[in-house]
């Protein structure tokens, strides 16, 4: 089996050339720079990488891409989650076939209150139908978007009956105490859970939690990897306010996904990684402005990013 990711991953954003298409070149550069620079994994296809404006083809063009261009598939962690179940199930094969260490799966996420049994249906038809032992699959826990929640039932019944595949969690809830109860009730069965924010990575490694799989890492790997690898020092507390100040200043713009590619548009000297896919806009020369200056007032930089 794989062996298991952990630490700070990054759900990397996805460059666009003019057209919208997906820009490779610029995407296989910027996962290696995050692996270089802090990154233990790359949570390639989630929620900032606008994985739910690209296609499945589109996605698994890409996934071959990166591993063709050198990032180590054992270091990916694709998000598979579609709304339509053979989707999910033809991106998680894809997934699991290259190798990937694992992948991060939304629940289907159109209809709305729907129970337990038909997401448990869902994710256990997923993993029947790709039928490969080396699937390690993450829950994806983010009802302030998808608004279907993945509940503490719902992973205890999948544990039971898939305990080799249903390996960990990632809770984007932004509850730290669904977080911590999800570390409570399952991290002694091996069941890997990560924040979905680096403002709540001290607390869940304290708790007993493998990392974060957060937007900020896309621009601050190596401050949040330091954070991670010193939870235990008595700098800890004093290396989580630096992370929380850097993501202050990202989240302070009216959305994060723009906010993440003006940061490396200005880093990287490089004006193309400004545009995202419509129906996303992005930031202003006013917005980029503010958040320029509050970054260079924090002594905020990404060293080795310029090509």
């Amino acid at each position: 089996m794989t062996q298991r990711l952990r630490g700070v991953l990054a759900p990397v954003v996805t460059p666009f050339r003019s057209d919208y298409a997906p820009d490779a070149r610029r995407f296989v550069r910027h996962c290696k720079w995050l692996l270089a620079h802090g990154c233990s994994g790359l949570a390639v296809f989630g929620t900032n990488s606008e994985a739910n404006s690209l296609s499945a083809d589109e996605r698994m063009t890409l996934l071959e891409q990166l591993v063709e261009g050198g990032v180590p598939a054992a270091q990916l962690m694709p998000g598979t989650g579609c709304a339509a179940l053979t989707d999910s199930v033809r991106l998680t094969a894809h997934a699991a076939k290259l190798g990937c260490a694992g992948v991060l799966m939304l629940p289907p996420f159109y209809y709305k209150g729907v129970p337990d049994e038909g997401l448990f249906r869902n994710f256990s038809e997923v993993i029947q139908r790709v039928g490969d032992a080396r699937l390690q699959l993450y829950l994806y826990h983010i009802p302030p978007v998808a608004q279907v929640p993945i509940t503490l039932g719902l992973i205890e019944r999948l544990l039971a009956a898939y305990p080799e595949t249903v390996a960990g969690v990632k809770d984007s809830s932004g509850d730290w105490a669904n977080t911590k109860a999800l570390i409570d009730a399952f991290a002694r069965q091996g069941f890997d859970v990560f924040a979905g924010s680096e403002v709540f990575l001290l607390r869940t490694l304290r708790a007993g939690g493998v990392g974060c799989i957060t937007a900020g890492a896309n621009v601050n790997p190596h401050g949040i990897d330091r954070a991670y690898r010193g939870w235990q020092s008595p700098g800890a507390e004093a290396l989580q306010a630096g992370i929380d100040e850097v993501r202050r200043i990202l989240q302070a713009q009216v959305s994060m996904i723009p906010a993440l590619k003006a940061c490396i548009a200005h880093y990287a000297a490089d004006p193309d990684w400004l545009a995202v896919r419509p129906p996303l806009v992005e930031l202003t020369v006013e917005q980029r402005a503010t958040l320029v200056s509050d970054l260079l007032a924090a002594r905020f930089d990404m060293p080795g990013i310029a090509p």
